[in-house]
């Protein structure tokens, strides 16, 4: 009997995989879902001996986003605060990939679509299967983009694309993703693990406490003006440059050997 459980997580080697587990529903959300995945996120960042996340969906779908079967309202029954819905859970979940201090690995391995698109533009790096497809399906059902939507797109592709996806729910391909810099890169269906695990196992390996930093910095850099901008970069560094990762990297290079990094 196949696993029960809406999230599965795996670690090993410094990397937290956790997939979404529900291929009878193309994983989409449900609450349980989002109480596992948050758990999930949590444990990497409590555990120091995670290094890295990898996400992904089990089955032919990444996430189809909000599972409609939860919020059926076909019999006259009172519509749901959609609102709430977001404050307690979609929108906690995004400011926690946002805020993990690890980097954290998308593989989209088929459909992502509404929430489930957004939820994987909330990650650090997206690879995507060449036949995955990314659908802002919410116009579909009179609905707004959420979990962040509005705020991803734009940046990622331009106000002219996003608004065009947002109001036609036109499924984007992994390869026009990629090439919209909407997501990193596009990779065939069967490389698609072995590439993630890979980049994870790099990542996982790396100074992890400047690829914190660096997260934050790239994140917050729309939020500011230059000046400031370069004071944040000004203070990160300085942080930086007082890590023992620093110290290793710069060890290592002059002493011509691989550098083997802590996080610390």
């Amino acid at each position: 009997m196949a696993d029960a459980k809406p999230v599965l997580t795996d670690y090993r080697d410094g990397i937290l995989q956790i997939t979404l587990n529900r291929p009878e529903r193309l994983n989409a959300f449900n609450e349980e879902t989002h109480r596992y995945l948050r758990a999930a996120l949590t444990q990497a960042q409590e555990n120091a001996e995670v290094r890295a996340v990898l996400m992904t969906g089990a089955g032919r779908a990444f996430c189809a986003g909000q599972d409609l079967s939860d919020r059926d309202i076909r019999a006259g029954g009172e519509a749901p605060d959609l609102g709430h819905t977001l404050e307690t859970l979609y929108n906690p979940l995004v400011r926690q990939i946002r805020e993990l201090r690890l980097p954290v690995i998308c593989a989209v391995n088929g459909v992502a679509a509404g929430a489930g698109a957004n939820i994987a533009l909330a990650c650090d790096i997206v690879l995507a299967a060449h036949s995955a497809k990314f659908i802002q399906a919410f116009s579909k059902i009179g609905l707004v983009p959420d979990s962040g939507g509005t705020w991803f797109l734009p940046r990622l592709i331009g106000e002219a694309r996003a608004k065009a996806l947002a109001m036609t729910a036109e499924p984007v391909s992994a390869e026009t993703a990629a090439s919209w810099g909407m997501i990193w890169k596009s990779v065939p269906d069967a490389d698609l693990m072995k590439e993630a695990s890979v980049l994870a196992e790099q990542l996982a390996n790396g100074a992890t406490a400047g690829l914190a930093l660096t997260k934050q910095l790239i994140q917050q850099a729309s939020q500011q003006p230059l000046d400031a901008h370069l004071d944040s970069e000004r203070d990160a560094q300085r942080t930086a440059g007082n890590t023992n990762d620093y110290r290793e990297g710069v060890t290592s290079f002059l002493e011509k050997r691989p550098a083997k990094f802590n996080g610390s």
